[in-house]
């Protein structure tokens, strides 16, 4: 495995840049979105309002065919920050420090400093549970910035949870927290107690973008721009946005843009033929939240996934949408600072979601899965000189690390697990990988291992996407892709055939008729495990 260089090594290495060559290069306005599925406009939506992501479309590059690497917000976001792979970063959870399992890694931001830039954020970019309390302080040359509470609605305060801003759930929680501290709780306790008993999926109220967290950011992160624009030194600032994540809270304009009688709600929510359990999941996420159980009482449940009545997926989507158009709004308010401050012209964008979301589909909610609805991913990148383009050349989270360095004119680092996608924005036609390559874990709780039928449950799938099929293989005993293949080890397989079935109905991998596809896509995912072996 190749040793990584490290930030200290990089930093005597470049120790003669200067200011005036580093003055030259592109800005770096790095957008991440939080459970943002492709349904937008740009991706051929014409349902979902998002003007601005089309804005943003319309000034640079849309990859039709971009996918996560894991569709989880740690993994998938350790994956694009430093340009490498789970199993490299060893991240395949939501409480694993990156640092702690991987000490000398390099991420974007980290090397960035290395090459003369100013490195800021604010939001959610890593996910906080995967980094330090200073949101990984070797990235950022400036201490990361947490929301200034000037910039909220005066009057009505942070949102409670950080959530919400209904006044009846403020006061509930409230009074939860203060219950809880009376008894003998630390803050914290009485925070999580709070957000346990008081939790609803959905909030709309009549308020501006900037009562909730993510339009107060966009405000501060306006400020910082405006801070920036005085400097000659070139800057990466990461902006994370946390909508539409659930709960699906936004301000009512965006969910007045949608009729609730004109959602449609997943047409396949059947088991799929062949189907192999481990590839469902139970939708945790969204059975936390308290609105939910009463739902799921009143509702007949399959054997597999989550059912809900058509009136709470109904509402789900909904609000889905509506926080998709809330963050559109945020996203012009972005570019409209950037056109402002007169930073576009050498200003890079790129905007990502770390991983789609299932509404319904397979009977499955939130992520957490390797199917198409959960790994397909939007990725824009829009720099200073490229036309804009739509491709459908297949792309990754990876590959984002070495195209901004690639656009900035900057040396790549020979680690990096992706490539450059600056072929394809100068040729839309172009490629520079035939397929993508996601994964997803499934854990060894005893509900999980008790509904997969066997005692072993550390297993991990591998999921193949090329331009007709997604191949996926489920391997028990902690396999990893670093590890030498054990055919004793796999589980299962699929196969799907989306010019046929696009809603992914069947898995064909037993059929006749796609035997020597199958063969040719398991050997393909040999190769690549053989490949990550070498490394």
């Amino acid at each position: 495995m190749k040793k990584i260089i490290t930030v200290g090594v990089l930093a005597v290495l470049l120790h003669g840049v200067t200011l005036g060559q580093t003055a030259k290069k592109p800005n770096i306005l790095f957008i991440a979105v939080d459970d943002l599925k492709p349904i937008i406009g740009a991706y051929g939506n014409t349902f979902i309002k998002t003007p601005n992501l089309d804005r943003l479309a319309s000034r640079g590059t849309t990859f039709l065919n971009n996918y996560c690497q894991q569709a989880v917000c740690g993994p998938t976001r350790a994956s694009i920050i430093t340009g490498m792979r789970p199993d490299y970063t060893k991240i395949w959870d939501l409480k694993t420090q990156l640092r702690a399992v991987s000490p000398d890694i390099v991420t974007m931001p980290q090397y960035l400093i290395t090459q003369g830039y100013s490195t800021q954020g604010i939001g959610k970019v890593f996910d906080p549970r995967n980094v330090d309390a200073n949101t990984d302080k070797l990235s950022w040359s400036v201490p990361y910035y947490k929301t200034d509470k000037k910039y909220y609605v005066p009057g009505l305060g942070e949102p409670a949870e950080g959530r919400y801003q209904d006044p009846a759930i403020k006061l509930a929680v409230e009074k939860i927290i203060n219950d809880a501290l009376a008894s003998g709780k630390t803050k914290a306790q009485a925070n999580d107690e709070a957000g346990i008993k008081i939790k609803p999926a959905t909030e709309s109220l009549d308020v501006p973008d900037n009562a909730y967290n993510d339009g107060a950011n966009i405000l501060q992160a306006k400020d910082i721009l405006g801070q920036l624009s005085k400097s000659d030194q070139p800057f990466f600032f990461a902006v994370g946005i946390a909508k539409p994540h659930l709960p699906f809270v936004a301000p009512k304009k965006y969910w007045d843009l949608y009729k609730r009688e004109d959602i449609v709600v997943a047409p396949f929510q059947d088991k799929i033929t062949n189907s192999i359990g481990v590839a469902y999941h139970n939708a945790g996420e969204l059975r936390a939240y308290t609105d939910i159980p009463a739902d799921i009482a009143a509702t007949p449940q399959k054997d597999f996934g989550l059912t809900l009545s058509i009136e709470k997926q109904k509402e789900l989507i909904h609000g889905y949408y509506a926080a998709i158009s809330y963050t559109d709004a945020l996203v012009g308010k972005l570019l409209d600072a950037l056109d402002s401050l007169d930073l576009s012209k050498n200003t890079i964008v790129v905007l990502w979601g770390d991983h789609g979301w299932h509404l319904g589909d397979h009977n499955l909610w939130c992520k957490h899965s390797n199917f198409e609805d959960a790994t397909h991913a939007p990725l824009f990148i829009s720099a200073p000189g490229i036309k804009s383009n739509k491709t459908k050349s297949f792309s990754e989270h990876v590959d984002v690390f070495p195209t901004l360095c690639d656009l900035a004119g900057i040396p790549i680092p020979a680690q990096l697990q992706g490539k450059s996608l600056k072929p394809l924005m100068k040729n839309a036609t172009a490629s520079v990988k035939e397929y993508s390559m996601s994964q997803y874990p499934r854990s060894n709780i005893d509900e999980e291992s008790d509904r997969l039928g066997y005692a072993d449950a550390n297993v991990m799938g591998y999921s193949i996407r090329e331009k007709q099929f997604r191949y996926t293989i489920w391997m028990r005993n902690s396999f990893r892709s670093t590890m030498p293949f054990n055919k004793a080890s796999v589980i299962g397989d699929e196969l799907y055939d989306y010019k046929a079935d696009p809603l992914e109905k069947h898995n064909v991998v037993k059929d006749k008729k796609y035997e020597l596809t199958a063969k040719r896509l398991k050997a393909e995912m040999l190769r690549y495990f053989e490949s990550q072996v070498k490394k």
